[in-house]
């Protein structure tokens, strides 16, 4: 095992805080003095059937920390997701039904495997604790915090002030959120530094319960393609892990250098000294932008598909973009009498008819590389490349 030093540097590593420090450096002597690794926590509300490379920030963090040797715990929480986290939330959020978080679950261990060991992770799921508690137990969990300390969380204030209704069981989130610290005997609980509030409530409740106070380590939230707005899927501003390759290389390379490099920190198994190499060498002239990105892109595609899949993306989009030709590739479909626009929605190229024709205005839908502006148009019978925005291609044939 690495010295306490080592860890600290790997650990700290795109780390937004660490609370308290010098407790977690305690924590690593006395886990190399016993040889008993720690036990590292991660909770995600499986509130969406996809992840994001936005949600793998921690996942990464958890894959550091299982590189080091530690036990980590990648906890489902299908119990809280059912109450719904009120974390940033200006309303009362809109619970997820039983039904909905068993079968988000499910994609949720399939995905998360893409990054950590499965013969060294643990799965949990929230349930199995929260729900044999009876009411009696939930009252002395409930005890254990109060009104006015709840109140302090941020948004809780704005929406107090603001007259906007908070509901009785939101309170209850990071009060079960902590209780899982204690059910799974936490030493340490990452979180987006969104979550700073709920992971020091887990320490309060720990202690409470007669444990050690858990470390609260934060990890920055990713900003999305655009590089201002968090990754979202509803701002279309995000990157999918189950994204076809072409795609995701695409998304990638679209980013700005300055983010490429805060991905980079966030998102690769780069090492450090690695990265601030390559800005040395960009800075001096030596590498291109460019190459660092391609590289960047095809790790992060093999990371979630395979190395030939990386390879692939890589090849279709220096073909695309740098010599202007088509992909190797691409989805072959067959109309009679359709308009360009029920083929664009049909081959799920644009979510609407508005986004569509939006495309066609901006210039970004062609065949056969010419421009075409008017999508009520029925294209004569022939084999066409349909070209919507930079990344999607499709053969045509028309009948």
């Amino acid at each position: 095992m690495l010295s306490v030093e080592e860890q600290m540097q790997y650990i700290e590593r795109g780390a937004e805080e660490i609370i308290i420090y010098d407790d977690l450096k305690r924590k690593l002597e006395d886990s190399i003095k016993n040889n008993k690794p720690l036990r590292i926590k991660a909770g995600f509300d499986p509130t969406a059937p996809d992840l994001h490379l936005g949600h793998t920030v921690l996942i990464q963090k958890l894959k550091h920390f299982q590189d080091l040797g530690h036990q980590v715990i990648f906890l489902i929480g299908d119990f809280t997701g059912m109450i719904g986290d009120p974390s940033g939330k200006s309303e009362t959020r809109k619970a997820l039904t039983a039904e909905e978080v068993k079968k988000n679950a499910e994609t949720y261990k399939e995905q998360v495997f893409k990054i950590l060991n499965p013969e060294k992770t643990e799965i949990a799921f929230n349930s199995h604790w929260m729900g044999k508690m009876t009411a009696a137990d939930m009252i002395r969990l409930s005890s254990c915090y109060t009104v006015a300390r709840m109140l302090e969380r941020d948004d809780f204030t704005k929406r107090y002030k603001a007259n906007k209704a908070i509901a009785i069981h939101e309170f209850l989130y990071p009060l079960v959120q902590a209780y899982d610290s204690v059910a799974l005997k936490a030493d340490v609980e990452l979180g987006g530094t969104d979550q700073k509030f709920n992971l020091l409530v887990g320490r309060e409740i720990q202690k409470a319960y007669g444990q050690k106070p858990q470390i609260a380590l934060t990890m920055p939230i990713l900003e999305g393609l655009d590089g201002v707005q968090k990754m979202s899927k509803s701002l279309n501003n995000y990157v999918g892990i189950t994204e076809n390759p072409d795609d995701m290389f695409g998304k990638l390379m679209s980013v700005s250098d300055d983010l490429m490099f805060r991905y980079m920190l966030l998102l690769s198994d780069r090492s450090m000294e690695s990265i601030e190499n390559v800005k040395s060498d960009i800075k001096a002239g030596k590498l291109h932008p460019m190459r660092i990105k391609k590289d960047f892109a095809a790790e992060i595609v093999e990371r979630f598909h395979n190395r030939a899949s990386a390879e692939n993306a890589r090849k279709n989009f220096e073909k695309v973009f740098s010599k202007r030709e088509n992909p190797d590739e691409m989805p072959i479909v067959e109309y009679t009498g359709m308009d360009l626009l029920k083929i664009i929605r049909d081959v799920k190229f644009a979510p609407s008819n508005s986004e569509a024709r939006r495309l066609a205005k901006q210039g970004a839908v062609s065949l056969n590389g010419e421009k075409v502006y008017d999508l009520e148009r029925i294209p004569e019978p022939g084999e066409y490349v349909l070209k919507v925005g930079k990344r999607k291609f499709a053969k045509l044939i028309c009948k």
